[in-house]
């Protein structure tokens, strides 16, 4: 069944658009791994006297946070883009 060129445009609007967010997600998630890595006993000591964490829960929290964010980041924006990509290469019908 072929696609008409307003469902096409708008398909590939919506691609570029999710192309982008997981580009701007890759940039937060490598931001977020640099400031931990190089400023991770400021943060420490920054949020350990406001909420009375340990180092090692400090570890795990932001271990879990980064997996997090990179999952939603993967099947937010990057399956539905290369999905829609295939759609329009008319690989899936």
């Amino acid at each position: 069944m072929p696609h008409s060129n307003e469902t096409s445009d708008l398909l590939d609007a919506i691609a570029k658009i999710l192309l982008r967010s997981f580009v701007l997600g890759c940039a937060f998630l490598l931001l977020w791994f640099g400031v931990y890595l190089f400023a991770g006993d400021t943060l420490y000591r920054l949020n350990s006297g406001l909420f009375g964490i340990s180092q090692h829960e400090m570890n795990v929290l932001h271990f879990y946070g980064i997996a997090l964010v990179k999952i939603f980041v993967f099947v937010f924006f990057l399956f539905p883009y290369v999905a829609i990509r295939l759609v329009l290469r008319g690989r899936i019908t």
